[in-house]
C-alpha cells in the first residue's frame, strides 16, 4: 500500500479499519470494541480513502441508451422529411414538365439528322389533339429534324379531336415545310384515315385496316327500362318539342331520326369526304363519295382505290421519309412523355377508386355522340 493510505471495508453492521502502521485490523470507536455504523446494504464496497465517502456506482449503459435513441429518433425525423420534400420536388417537376417530351431512338444513326415518330393510337379524342400537336411543335422546332412519321394505330373517336389532328398536321407541313409520312399499323380508320390523309404520303401495313369514311351516331334510349322495369316516370320541360332532342328518356322517332341526319349526321360526312378530296389527290370527288360509305378496305384493296400510295412496313416508311428529305442516313427516334407524378397518382385513383357515378358521367350516358368511329360493336 502506498503510505499514509487507510482502506476500510463495509460490512453488514460493521466497519474495520487497516492502517499502513497497524499490527492488525481494529475496529473504529476504542480497541478491541465494535462500533455500529451504516453501511450500504447487501454487499462489502471496497473503497480508497480520499477524503469523501464512497458511492455505490450507477447502473453501467444507462446515459448511452438514452442518447442512442435520441440519435435513433432524430434521424428518422430525419428521413421523414427528406422524403417528402423529395415528393414534392417531383410533383413540382413534373408540373413545370408539362407539355415536355423525351425522345427515344428507334434506329441509331447520325444525331445532326433525325426523323421524328409521332404516334397516334387508340381513340382519338380531345387530348391526344393536344398531344400530338405539342409533339408537332417540338419537331418543328428542332432543326435536326428533317422529317415526321405519324404512326397510326387508331380506329377513331370523336369529330373535333380527329379534326383538331388533321389540322395540326396540315399547320405543320406548311410551317416546318418537313415531309411528313403517315404508317399505317393495325387500324387506321375512320377518324384513324381522317388524320392520316393529312400528310404528303400514307404506307400501310399489308394486314391493315382502313377505310370507315363515314360518321356514326350513338345513342341510348332507357325509357323502357325505366317504366316497365323500375317504375320510373322521367318529366322533361323544354321551351321547344326539340330542345330535348334526342333524349334517353323517350322513344326515339323517325322526324328526330331526320333531324339528327340534317343537323349532326350529314354536315360531319361532307367535311369527311371534303378532307379525303383535299388529301388525295389522285383521286377525284366522284371516286371518293363511291368509297364514303362506311366500308373498310384491307390494305391491297385500299391501295387498289388510291386511298394509300404503298404497302410496306416501318423502315419501308422510313426510307420514303428520308428520299423525301434529300438524306441518306438519320437517326429515327419516338417522342415520349416522362415520368409524371401528378399522372402517377391520378392513375393510382383512378385504378382504385371504382367506377364513380357523378353528374359528368351521367352527362356522358346521356349525351348522344356524333363520331368517326369504327366499331363492330354497332
Amino acid at each position: 500500500m502506498l503510505p499514509h493510505t487507510r482502506v476500510k471495508v463495509f460490512a453488514k453492521g460493521l466497519i474495520m479499519d487497516f492502517g499502513q502502521n497497524d499490527q492488525g485490523p481494529r475496529f473504529a470507536g476504542t480497541p478491541n470494541r465494535i462500533e455500529s455504523a451504516q453501511a450500504p446494504p447487501a454487499q462489502a464496497v471496497l473503497g480508497v480513502e480520499t477524503g469523501r465517502p464512497a458511492l455505490e456506482p450507477a447502473g453501467r449503459g444507462t446515459g448511452w441508451k438514452v442518447l442512442f435513441g435520441i440519435i435513433l429518433a432524430l434521424s428518422v425525423i430525419a428521413n421523414l422529411v427528406l422524403f417528402l420534400t423529395l415528393i414534392g420536388g417531383i410533383a413540382m417537376f413534373a408540373a413545370t414538365q408539362k407539355g415536355v417530351y423525351a425522345e427515344e431512338v428507334i434506329l441509331a444513326g447520325p444525331r445532326s439528322t433525325k426523323i421524328a415518330v409521332i404516334s397516334l393510337q387508340g381513340i382519338i379524342d380531345g387530348e391526344q389533339a393536344k398531344d400530338l400537336s405539342q409533339q408537332l411543335k417540338m419537331a418543328e422546332s428542332d432543326k435536326r429534324v428533317k422529317g415526321v412519321i405519324i404512326r397510326v394505330d387508331s380506329p377513331g373517336g370523336t369529330i373535333s379531336g380527329s379534326d383538331q389532328i388533321h389540322n395540326a398536321i396540315r399547320k405543320f407541313r406548311d410551317g416546318a415545310g418537313k415531309p411528313t409520312i403517315a404508317f399505317m399499323e393495325g387500324v387506321a380508320a375512320s377518324g384513324g384515315y381522317y388524320t392520316s390523309v393529312a400528310c404528303e404520303q400514307i404506307v400501310a401495313e399489308p394486314t391493315t385496316i382502313t377505310g370507315s369514311i363515314g360518321v356514326m351516331f350513338g345513342h341510348f334510349v332507357l325509357q323502357q327500362l325505366l317504366e316497365e322495369k323500375l317504375g320510373i316516370q322521367p318529366v322533361i320541360i323544354t321551351s321547344g318539342k326539340r330542345k330535348g332532342w334526342p333524349s334517353m328518356f323517350q322513344s326515339f322517332t323517325d322526324e328526330q331520326r331526320q333531324y339528327i341526319q340534317e343537323k349532326l349526321i350529314a354536315p360531319a360526312y361532307k367535311r369527311f369526304v371534303q378532307i379525303v378530296d383535299d388529301g388525295r389527290a389522285s383521286l377525284t370527288l366522284s371516286e371518293v363519295e363511291g368509297l364514303a360509305d362506311g366500308s373498310i378496305y384491307g390494305a391491297q384493296e385500299a391501295l387498289e382505290a388510291k386511298l394509300i400510295d404503298k404497302i410496306g412496313y416501318f423502315e419501308d416508311a422510313v426510307e420514303l421519309t428520308k428520299s423525301l428529305a434529300g438524306i441518306e442516313r438519320a437517326e429515327v427516334v419516338q417522342y415520349r412523355k416522362p415520368f409524371s407524378f401528378a399522372r402517377f397518382l391520378s392513375y393510382q385513383n383512378s385504378a382504385f377508386g371504382g367506377l364513380k357515378l357523378d353528374r359528368s358521367l351521367l352527362y356522358e350516358l346521356g349525351t348522344p355522340q356524333v363520331l368517326y368511329l369504327w366499331s363492330i360493336y354497332q
